[in-house]
């Protein structure tokens, strides 16, 4: 029976990649839940749409008011929206309360180690598990860029991790959350999920769940909700996902851009830090460790608690037509999808390079892309468009 390694002999790798805050915690208005100034903008707490968003929804076919009001339960297929241009994600105010950010599944993307068949010679030996550790609490000192990422789907409440990244675009006011597609979009078969949001540092001082039976809204989410006002995914990803990755997994990234569900205040000023991008990471064996954060919701775990696994990367490669996706030990399960993967830059700073996107039927090693040109482009995409916003 194969031993289950630690979490690398060599900590100091773990210390090179903190993702500390180079701000103090939550501001008192953070606290309370009460914005900072009253929303500015199209889609605001208050309840409005974004310019064009009306339109788009009728387009489809559906009314705006009704689907505030419930009709976006309504996944028939007509409904669904799919094409990249199609993205509509109103905010609904007080949508996701405690309870229900507690009890959303993970959208677990597995595979059996046999499902490798393509690899032709370019995957390397599977890694032995790296037991997962707890963040260091409270989690807006050590890790204030990640948090969770919640969305519904078919199948119900679903939750995902995401990190928050500078945008070159807006620098020192970043709204930018990277993630995995399959937590914004369902792939070949599906089209965009509904009512994302971005909670970062969820469940701040990391508490059980009896603890925080009764818990007030600023425990779970410190910094409030931000929704995804645009998001957008690879192509490959639209056109190939599927529910174990598929063809698609190399390609399983997506970018957020958000706004509070309260407040003005942009994600990067609340949180204190993002993290850059880095889409030119050297070959695998160049990486001296990679580092995956997450809040793991299958099994043993309960999506409660953040974690964190580094681990030195090799390649797993799901077919010879698309490139090798990166692999480390890992423990983590589903809900840790979407969580960013970093190493350490050339400046010494933390740079995010992958993303969770696949791992084991059982657990023990988790997959993420290689972040290349069509990676940026879609980063890239999304920085422009909101270019000085």
């Amino acid at each position: 029976m194969r031993s289950i390694r630690p979490l690398l002999a060599a900590t100091g790798l773990v210390a090179s990649l903190a993702l500390t805050a180079t701000a103090c915690g939550p501001s008192e208005d953070d606290a309370t839940g009460k914005p900072a100034a009253d929303s500015a903008g199209g889609q605001d707490a208050g309840g409005s749409l974004p310019d064009g968003l009306a339109e788009t929804l009728k387009k489809h076919g559906v009314d705006p008011e009704k689907w505030k009001n419930g009709e976006w339960k309504n996944w028939d297929k007509g409904k669904w929206l799919r094409e990249a241009k199609d993205f509509v994600n109103p905010v609904i105010e007080g949508l996701w309360k405690p309870d229900r950010m507690k009890s959303a599944k993970d959208p677990a993307k597995t595979m059996a180690a046999g499902d490798v068949s393509g690899d032709q010679g370019v995957t390397d030996p599977e890694p032995a598990p790296v037991r997962a550790e707890p963040e260091k609490t409270p989690y807006h000192n050590y890790a204030a860029p990640v948090g969770k990422v919640f969305f519904d789907s078919p199948e119900g409440s679903m939750v995902c991790s995401g990190t928050v990244v500078k945008d070159p675009g807006n620098p020192g006011r970043s709204n930018l959350v990277w993630t995995a597609g399959h937590c914004v979009h369902a792939g070949s078969k599906g089209g965009w999920y509904r009512n994302i949001v971005f909670v970062p540092a969820y469940n701040d001082k990391g508490k059980s769940a009896s603890a925080l039976k009764n818990a007030q809204p600023q425990e779970i989410a410190p910094y409030g909700a931000y929704w995804a006002d645009w998001a957008t995914t690879s192509g490959e990803w639209l056109a190939d996902g599927g529910p174990t990755g598929g063809e698609g997994a190399p390609y399983d990234y997506a970018v957020l851009h958000v706004k509070p569900e309260k407040g003005t205040k942009s994600l990067e000023e609340a949180v204190g830090n993002a993290l850059a991008v880095g889409f030119d990471a050297p070959e695998v064996s160049q990486i001296g460790a990679m580092g995956a954060w997450g809040y793991p919701a299958a099994p043993p775990y309960d999506g409660l608690i953040m974690h964190k696994c580094v681990d030195r990367p090799g390649r797993l490669s799901i077919s010879p037509s698309t490139p090798a996706m990166y692999r480390i030990g890992c423990t983590m399960t589903g809900g840790s999808s979407g969580g960013g993967w970093f190493r350490k830059g050339s400046d010494g700073k933390s740079v995010l390079v992958s993303n969770t996107s696949i791992g084991p039927v059982t657990s023990g090693w988790l997959a993420g892309p290689h972040l290349g040109p069509g990676a940026q482009d879609v980063f890239t995409t999304m920085s422009e468009k909101f270019a000085g916003h």
